[in-house]
């Protein structure tokens, strides 16, 4: 059976990354969250100081410590899904706060970020038998991939998923701020110059606002399977 390559793309907050690791999971797929390795450059930047305190991002240093990144997947078998590694240290925890997520964007719209990251994402799907989520996947990266799907959900939905989520963490949440933080993200991703959030003209749109992750589980196998078997 020929081994595909799957796009996921969408709004933040959207589930993307959760459909795609069960969807990778059940096709024996590997999978990638590319919206982590971002999240990982966040980290980075915040840690090393690398915002001013007006949230300017110094880019001259970032750019310059970007060949000291490295971000990699370790598969966890407790949980059945990969965990994000920066420079070797387990950050999949740290990449979730609020505080990266308040940050993640403006460092998404850099084209020394997305050039770098791209190139390591292209690598990592050469062989298809992939799925991949993100902005920008199925219009940059994979452009040619067998299937694309683009997310979408209202804006409070979306934000009461991140609430929830957080909640459940133990992790401080005020939903207002959260739908504050979705719908300034959602404008920045889809404006920016380099590779704006879009659906591409092949792309299947998911508006998951009303589905249980049951159903758009279901939904995603059965459109990968008819690919797969075309």
């Amino acid at each position: 059976m020929k081994k595909i390559t799957i796009a996921i793309d969408g709004h933040s907050s959207c589930g993307k990354s959760t459909m795609a690791k069960d969807l990778a999971k059940q096709l024996g797929y590997v999978y990638v969250d590319t919206g982590a390795m971002y999240r990982a450059v966040t980290l980075y930047a915040l840690r090393h100081n690398l915002f001013g305190t007006d949230g300017s991002i110094k880019t001259g240093e970032l750019e310059d410590a970007m060949d000291d990144i490295h971000i990699s997947f370790r598969f966890n078998p407790e949980t059945g899904r990969p965990d994000t590694f920066l420079n070797g240290e387990l950050i999949e925890k740290d990449i979730r706060t609020l505080e990266v997520s308040n940050h993640v964007s403006p460092i998404a719209t850099l084209a020394f970020v997305r050039e770098a990251l791209v190139e390591q994402q292209q690598k990592m799907g050469e062989d298809g038998g992939i799925v991949m989520d993100g902005r920008d996947i199925g219009t940059v990266v994979f452009p040619d991939a067998e299937l694309k799907v683009f997310v979408t959900a209202s804006a409070e939905v979306r934000a009461q998923r991140r609430y929830k989520e957080l909640q459940e963490k133990g992790m401080p949440a005020d939903y207002d701020e959260i739908l504050r933080n979705v719908i300034e993200r959602d404008y920045i991703d889809s404006h920016r110059e380099v590779s704006p959030l879009k659906q591409a003209d092949d792309a299947l749109l998911l508006d998951n606002s009303l589905l249980t992750i049951e159903e758009q589980n279901k939904w995603l196998l059965e459109q990968a399977r008819r690919v797969i078997e075309s």
